[in-house]
C-alpha cells in the first residue's frame, strides 16, 4: 500500500510557564543536559509524571463547528420533493496556551473555515475563541480567548534547536476523542523535509511517539517540559500512527505566535533572493563535495539581499547562522525563522573555500505592484482574477518568481475561463501575438475584442498553446 500523509484532527499540549517572546524556561543547569541510557533496573522505572505535571494544565481541546449547506440529490429535484439542507459539520483537535492572556497555538486545519470555536480548559471550563491569524505554509494557527485578568497556566516555547536526534519526547493530546493522553517516544530525526519542493515550513522534527486522529495541534514535550513542536501530520498506510510524526519546531512556532501578538495579519518572510536547489548525490561529485549536503544557488535576484551579499551563482551555502544547511528546504527554513531587519550569517562554499557571507534580512519585493483584477467580458480570460507576479506575491503564493515578468491566474470562477480550462498558478505569456508582461497588457489585449484568440500559457514550466473562438 502507499503510504499517506495525513493530517491529524487534533487536541494537545501542555503547560509550563513563560511569555513566547521569551526564551525557553528550562532550568540554566539543564541547558545542556546530560545524556545517557539507562543503567539499571530502577532508572528504568524512572516516570514521565513530572514533566506531564508540569505541562498539561496549558493542554486544551478546540472544537470548531461550520454551517454547510448539502444540496439535494438531482433525481428528486426533477419531481420537487428535493430541496437544499443545512448541516453542522466538527472537528476536534487539541492546542497549547503560550501566552497567560489567553493566546492559543494550534494548527490551521483544526479551525479551517469554523464558524464556532470553542476552546476547553484543563478545568473543563469552555470559552469562545476567535482567529488573529492562520498560516498555510506552516499550517499553524493562533487564537485568543478572553479570560479577563485571569492568567492562564502556559507552556514555554523552546526554539533555541538543541534537540537531537535520540532524546526523549512526550506528545500530549486528544486522540480519537477519549480524553488527555501522553505517549512517548524519541526524537527521530530533525530537519525532515516532508515536502521536496523546499517550501519554507517542510523542515520538521520527526518522532516516534503515537500521534494518532485528535492529536492535531498538540505539543511535542522535551524533558524540561517546554514545547519544542507542534504536532502537525502523520504518513501512515491506515491512518493511524505508523511511528513517523512531524512536527512543527519551536522556532517556527514562536515566528508565527510573535506575529499574531504584534498585530500582523500574516507572517512576512525574509526572502534570500536566491533560486536553490538541495546538492544531491550527483552534484556533489561533480562539484568535488565529500557528502551531498547544502544548498545549490541556480539564480540570484539582482538587487536582493543575496546579490548585495555577494552571493553568486553556482555557490553552495552551508549554514545559516552557524547552523548547517541540509537540503534547499532547511535553507528556507533557517531564513523563514528571522524577521525582516535580522543580521544573517550566510556559510558559502566556492570552488575550494568557505566564506561567510553577512546580509540584513528584508521582505520580498512588491514589484510591480500586484494590480490584482478580475478579468470580464467576452474573451478566453473571463471568470479569471488575475495579478501581476513579484517576489511578494510568489511568496504568498508559493510559486517561483524567477519564472520571470508575467500575469499570474489566482482564481477561475464562472465563465469562459473555466471552460477553457484555465487554472489557478498559470502565467499568461501572450495574447494574439502580444506579450503579457503586466496585467495592464492583458486588459488591453481583451479590450482589443476578437472573435479569434491565440493564447500562450506557462503550467507547470511548460509553455501551452491554445486558439479559442467567443
Amino acid at each position: 500500500m502507499r503510504a499517506h500523509r495525513v493530517l491529524i484532527p487534533a487536541l494537545v499540549l501542555l503547560a509550563a510557564c513563560s511569555d513566547p517572546s521569551s526564551k525557553s524556561s528550562a532550568q540554566p543547569a539543564l541547558a545542556q543536559p546530560t545524556r545517557a541510557a539507562p543503567s539499571d533496573a530502577m532508572t528504568m522505572k524512572s516516570s514521565f509524571a513530572p514533566v506531564v505535571k508540569k505541562a498539561a494544565p496549558a493542554v486544551v481541546n478546540i472544537s470548531s463547528k461550520r454551517l454547510v449547506r448539502q444540496q439535494a440529490d438531482p433525481f428528486w429535484e426533477l419531481f420537487g420533493m428535493g430541496a437544499p439542507r443545512d448541516r453542522i459539520e466538527g472537528s476536534l483537535g487539541s492546542g497549547v496556551i503560550v501566552r497567560a492572556d489567553g493566546v492559543i497555538v494550534t494548527n490551521k486545519h483544526v479551525v479551517e473555515g469554523g464558524q464556532e470555536i470553542t476552546v476547553a480548559l484543563a478545568d473543563r471550563r469552555e470559552f469562545p475563541a476567535r482567529v488573529i491569524l492562520a498560516d498555510a505554509r506552516t499550517d499553524l494557527a493562533v487564537l485568543k480567548i478572553d479570560v479577563g485578568a485571569e492568567r492562564l497556566p502556559v507552556l514555554a516555547i523552546d526554539d533555541t534547536g538543541e534537540a537531537q536526534v535520540g532524546d526523549l519526547v512526550l506528545a500530549i493530546g486528544d486522540p480519537f476523542g477519549v480524553g488527555q493522553t501522553v505517549t512517548n517516544g524519541i526524537i527521530s530525526a530533525i530537519n525532515r523535509s516532508a515536502d521536496p519542493s523546499g517550501d519554507a515550513a517542510s523542515s520538521y522534527i520527526q518522532t516516534d511517539a503515537a500521534i494518532n486522529p485528535g492529536n492535531s495541534g498538540g505539543a511535542l514535550v522535551d524533558m524540561d517540559g517546554d514545547l519544542i513542536g507542534v504536532n502537525s501530520f502523520i504518513l501512515s498506510r491506515s491512518g493511524t500512527s505508523s511511528g513517523v510524526g512531524f512536527a512543527v519546531p519551536g522556532a517556527m512556532v514562536r515566528r508565527v505566535v510573535e506575529t499574531a501578538v504584534g498585530g500582523g495579519r500574516a507572517v512576512v518572510r525574509p526572502w534570500l533572493g536566491a533560486r536553490t536547489q538541495s546538492v544531491t548525490g550527483e552534484i556533489a561529485r561533480s562539484m568535488g563535495l565529500a557528502i551531498p549536503q547544502g544548498a545549490l544557488v541556480a539564480d540570484v535576484w539582482p538587487g536582493a539581499a543575496g546579490a548585495r551579499a555577494g552571493l553568486r551563482q553556482g555557490d553552495v551555502i552551508v549554514s545559516v547562522d552557524g547552523q548547517t544547511v541540509v537540503d534547499a528546504a532547511g535553507l528556507n527554513y533557517a531564513f523563514s525563522t528571522h524577521k525582516p531587519g535580522d543580521a544573517i550569517r550566510l556559510g558559502v562554499r566556492r570552488g575550494e573555500t568557505t566564506q561567510t557571507l553577512n546580509l540584513r534580512a528584508e521582505p520580498p519585493p512588491a514589484s510591480p505592484a500586484r494590480d490584482e483584477r478580475a478579468i470580464t467580458g467576452r474573451n478566453p480570460f473571463a471568470g479569471a482574477t488575475v495579478v501581476n507576479l513579484s517576489p511578494a506575491v510568489a511568496d504568498e503564493l508559493g510559486v517561483d518568481p524567477f519564472l520571470g515578468p508575467g500575469v499570474l491566474v489566482i482564481g477561475v470562477g464562472r465563465g469562459f475561463a473555466m471552460n477553457a480550462g484555465l487554472r489557478p498558478g498559470d502565467l499568461i505569456r501572450e495574447v494574439n501575438g502580444r506579450g503579457i508582461v503586466e496585467v495592464r497588457d492583458l486588459a488591453e489585449a481583451v479590450a482589443a475584442g476578437g472573435g479569434t484568440w491565440k493564447v500562450t500559457i506557462e503550467r507547470g514550466g511548460q509553455q501551452i498553446q491554445a486558439q479559442f473562438r467567443t
